[in-house]
């Protein structure tokens, strides 16, 4: 009897128990309805009110922009640049080819490999037409002005648009690059596509170079971007997008973007060629441009240049340097200036064997030289001996510093330039050959 009553008991509380687990379950799954019905109807109704300040936001804009065009001069423009034979585009969206070509800041990409600039005023350059930047000053009177779009100047960056713009003439040819900005304002998305670049200089022994560009939006140098690398081209066509996600206008008013073309080397660190620094606070992002700039060196590549001329007699075996004259050398002394000379070594293979140096020049960053410097070099020795150039800063305490460097020879030379003037010498015997020499720091 008693194990009757046991038994009815077990099972009485099984049923209990399974229709208690039921019913919570019930209410667990009903609970998670309501709240995905919740969220898809708090979402619809964020996606209208999103769609709606966006359509604002653009307004305010360009109301903005119209605002400080009509106090402080003229807006910066930002023309699309067209050759009169080869008319450029605007590139859309859409006419990005392959999708894997389009990489965002998230995306840790990874460098894969394929395959003097002219003045846009002289007559025999494209006629295009430079972006008008405005100058640091107009920027300050806007800044200073009463009036009620100051607010909008005042929300930029004007310290790295005082440490990034240089509206002078580069120094040194390093090539053009030609790229378009484009701005989603619904998806606070910025559009960069790297199109194509123009007459950059040889890197390479054989007269090319194999390049690349590296793009970051400054200050934040952690996420870097590349191209394809281009092979044996000076000319180079990328055609590559880079989306830059989640950069509201305000805060894209402090970025600046840099771009950097770099020359590939399997075996040894990439050459730079040449960057540009563009201020997006200077760029109309309403419009879609598309801009030509020129390439400048990096500044701790501008170590100036030197004029240098090489003759060789046969005859009496007789090799003459001179050192005409140097440029926009890089200043050492507390002043912004320096004192250079020339130092001249004649090498044979490794072995240093003779020295010769110009007189100090002071206060100068152009100075002069005008001195010759004549050697004995037997013809059966002059593809294996090299003149290792050096500018000098002279101190009166201290050691002297070098300001920049350069190597001729026809076998270890610090460039293809280099090397082509010393091929030149030999291939014109008796005859003065001269040419400009960038240069290389230490």
């Amino acid at each position: 009897m008693e194990r009757k009553v046991l038994l009815v008991i077990v099972v009485f509380s099984t049923l209990g128990f399974v229709t208690l687990l039921g019913f919570v379950v019930y209410i667990c799954f009903w609970c998670l309805q309501k709240r995905e019905r919740s969220d898809e109807e708090s979402a619809s109704t964020k996606g209208i009110l999103q769609t709606a300040r966006s359509k604002n936001r653009i307004q305010s804009y360009k109301s903005q922009l119209s605002r400080a065009q009509s106090i402080g001069g003229s807006r910066p423009e930002s023309p699309a640049h067209t050759s009169s034979s080869t008319p450029l585009s605007v590139p859309r969206r859409q006419s990005v080819k392959p999708v894997a070509e389009a990489r965002t800041i998230g995306i840790s990409p990874s460098k894969s490999v394929e395959g003097e600039v002219p003045n846009p005023s002289s007559p025999g350059s494209d006629k295009s037409v430079t972006p008008v930047i405005p100058q640091n000053k107009n920027i300050q009177a806007l800044k200073n002005a009463e009036h009620p779009s100051m607010g909008f100047w005042q929300s930029r960056s004007l310290s790295l648009v005082d440490m990034y713009i240089d509206n002078a003439e580069p120094s040194e040819s390093c090539g053009q690059i030609q790229f378009s900005i484009e701005y989603d304002f619904e998806k606070n998305t910025l559009i960069l596509k790297v199109m194509q670049a123009k007459d950059l200089p040889a890197m390479d022994l054989t007269g090319t170079s194999d390049p690349y560009v590296k793009v970051v939006l400054l200050p934040d140098k952690k996420h870097k971007l590349e191209t394809k690398i281009k092979r044996r081209t000076l000319n180079p066509k990328w055609n590559e997008t880079f989306y830059f996600e989640g950069f509201p206008i305000q805060k894209l008013q402090t970025r600046v973007l840099h771009l950097h073309v770099f020359d590939y080397d399997r075996f040894s660190k990439d050459d730079s060629i040449g960057e540009v620094f563009v201020p997006l606070c200077q760029i109309d992002l309403t419009s879609k441009p598309v801009y030509w700039r020129a390439l400048k060196p990096p500044p701790k590549y501008k170590c100036g240049e030197v004029l240098i001329s090489l003759c060789y007699h046969p005859a009496n075996s007789l090799l003459t340097l001179t050192a005409i004259k140097a440029r926009n050398l890089k200043a050492k002394d507390i002043n912004g200036k320096s004192d250079p000379y020339v130092k001249v070594w004649l090498n044979f293979g490794d072995k240093r064997v003779e020295k010769r140096k110009t007189p100090v020049f002071p206060c100068t960053l152009d100075p002069v030289f005008n001195e010759i410097f004549t050697f004995h070099v037997p013809w059966e020795k002059i593809r294996d001996c090299s003149l290792d150039v050096r500018v000098m800063d002279f101190d009166n305490i201290g050691r002297n510093e070098l300001i920049g460097r350069l190597s001729l020879s026809s076998k270890n030379s610090t460039g293809t330039l280099e090397t082509k003037h010393w091929q030149d010498m030999i291939a014109k015997p008796r005859q003065t050959v001269l040419q400009w020499h960038r240069l290389k720091p230490e």
